[in-house]
């Protein structure tokens, strides 16, 4: 599977540019994505979330508008996207313009996203509504901020949960084979056996 990755925004957030039979698919919308998605003259034909923490999600309405592609989440994400408040409400001082997603998406054996077979694994702890996406085919994971090289995602923000995490990265991340490869929210890839072997937190 060909894939491109932008990372954009003041936290440096990762996100992938995946082909599909059925055209592009962006994962997440960090600040600058859509600048970089028109300086390279591509139109992503869906959008999909991992989660919902505003350094994922800047760019979703922006690309929406320019694009005019259908946008998926988790039922838990939708409230962090559509409310102009909710990270002022969880004590951030800042707010997003919001978007609807078209619809939602929950853990599932298979689904298929614009002719891409993908697993989808509800992760949480790190933030509810947590999801990855899992190309059996080519043995790539869209982590989000669940599973790092060499780390986790933070679980003390509101919503989070570090025995949530934990146990999720242990049943249902490390089981799906140490060859896959992990594209993670922030900083680089790694694979499922390297993390199982050495990651510091989950073991």
């Amino acid at each position: 599977m060909t894939y491109q990755t932008f990372c954009g925004g003041i936290f440096e957030t990762n996100c992938y540019l995946l082909e599909s039979p059925e055209g592009p698919i962006l994962f997440d919308a960090p600040d600058g994505a859509c600048d970089w998605l028109e300086s390279q003259g591509i139109e992503p034909k869906m959008l999909l979330l991992t989660h919902g923490h505003f350094d994922h999600v800047p760019d979703v309405a922006k690309i929406k508008r320019r694009f005019g592609c259908p946008l998926g989440c988790h039922a838990d994400t939708v409230p962090m996207i559509s409310e102009p408040n909710f990270f002022r409400k969880v004590g951030f001082a800042l707010e997003i313009e919001t978007a609807e997603p078209d619809f939602l998406i929950e853990e599932t054996p298979s689904r298929a996203f614009l002719g891409r077979e993908f697993q989808v694994l509800d992760v949480p702890g790190h933030s509810p509504g947590s999801l990855c996406f899992l190309s059996r085919e080519e043995a790539l994971l869209i982590g989000g901020d669940v599973l790092f090289a060499g780390g986790v995602g933070r679980w003390d923000l509101p919503g989070g949960d570090g025995e949530l995490l934990f146990d999720g990265i242990r049943k249902k991340l490390y089981p799906l084979g140490d060859d896959v490869t992990v594209l993670a929210g922030h900083g680089p890839p790694t694979t499922i056996g390297v993390e199982r072997r050495t990651n510091p937190f989950v073991r």
